[in-house]
């Protein structure tokens, strides 16, 4: 990427220098030149060994001036000719490179560093050390946003994404996997659940109405220390997950509106079966019908306020104590009694767990 870089910067100062100007690594070989048929070429009267030269020296009719690491310099400029003026040019060049270079290099070593702290890479001792080499902001506040690709449009969402989050000191977007893009996002001020929401609605609108591409997007809580970064992105993790198991048609979850349904993901599956074995009498959470489940729903939904609920379904109040003394009659439990609704809508959320086929243990 250097040579690039190097050959980008040479090309600006070949008519401002009415000379012959590039960058030879330390093999000798040239990466960049105003001389484009130069390139590639190694300069057999430069066997020059940088590890020992850090001045200016002169070579065939070039003036050389090396730069890069203070201990190694990898590089040297060279301009052609040998007077105070090409020495002057050299040195200036050098110092332009090797800024161009510090730069490039330090902002891809910051993303590549944010990325291996959040997928928990980095001995959290290390962590402040790298930050600190990096001139890596370490104390401000940060939450990780992972977005999921559902279906796409041969669009590359990562480069929109990129895109929508220009500034590359701030803000980091890279990729963990075919679908999993992951944004880390400075945060100013007072933030809360619902402006991140909005933040990863108006991402997913993006894609999905510019580029027709479908995303889920999983949001971790808002971090003040750079070491807590891994934890926001596994809580972006799990959100995903459990907004998948528990609530299909959400594309954008939020790990601090979980609820109870995290505390759900989090149990022992045995522990789950015990309990529904326990709650329910033997098959009868599955002998309720498809009607009866969507009419506890509506139920919940109102608050267990009869009247209400049989209003909404459109049934007489009649009706609906009905339902509800026959679910008390095959369940057990009487849904117009709290303590009885609360464990009802738990086990319904437990069964719906299980049904999503978690890891035994």
């Amino acid at each position: 990427m250097s040579n690039r870089l190097f050959q980008g910067l040479v090309h600006q100062m070949r008519d401002t220098i009415d000379a012959t100007v590039g960058v030879v690594d330390d093999s000798a070989t040239i990466i960049a030149c105003s001389d484009l048929t130069k390139v590639g070429t190694t300069n057999e009267f430069v066997s020059l060994d940088l590890s020992d030269v850090h001045d200016i020296f002169i070579r065939d009719g070039y003036t050389y001036k090396p730069f890069g690491s203070p201990n190694k310099p990898e590089y040297a400029v060279f301009v052609e000719g040998v007077d105070d003026a090409a020495a002057k040019y050299a040195n200036i060049l050098a110092i332009a490179l090797f800024n161009v270079k510090q730069y490039y290099d330090e902002k891809y070593d910051r993303n590549n560093f944010i990325k291996n702290v959040v997928l928990d890479n980095v001995l959290p001792g290390d962590i402040v050390i790298k930050a600190r080499e990096l001139h890596f902001n370490a104390e401000v506040s940060r939450v990780v946003l992972l977005i999921r690709i559902v279906s796409t449009n041969d669009v590359s969402a990562y480069d929109v994404i990129q895109n929508l989050f220009p500034d590359k000191n701030k803000d980091f977007v890279f990729t963990i996997s075919e679908s999993d893009i992951v944004l880390v996002k400075e945060i100013k001020g007072a933030v809360d659940a619902k402006d991140l929401e909005k933040l990863a609605r108006s991402i997913a609108d993006t894609l999905s109405g510019e580029f027709y591409t479908r995303v889920n997007v999983g949001i971790g809580t808002i971090v003040d220390s750079i070491k807590e970064l891994s934890r926001s992105f596994k809580e972006a993790q799990t959100a995903l997950e459990v907004g998948k198991v528990f609530d299909t048609d959400k594309a954008i979850v939020s790990y601090d509106n979980l609820g109870i349904a995290r505390l759900i993901y989090h149990l022992p599956t045995t522990l789950c079966e015990t309990f529904l074995h326990e709650v329910f009498k033997r098959g009868s959470i599955e002998s309720l019908d498809h009607e009866t489940l969507f009419t506890i729903q509506k139920f919940f939904e109102n608050n267990l306020n009869v009247s209400e609920t049989s209003r909404k379904l459109f049934v007489h109040r009649n009706t609906l104590v009905y339902r509800l003394e026959k679910i008390k009659k095959l369940t057990g439990l009487d849904l117009r009694e709290f303590d009885h609704a609360i464990i009802f809508k738990i086990a319904l959320m437990v069964k719906r767990y299980l049904s999503a086929n978690p890891a035994k243990f």
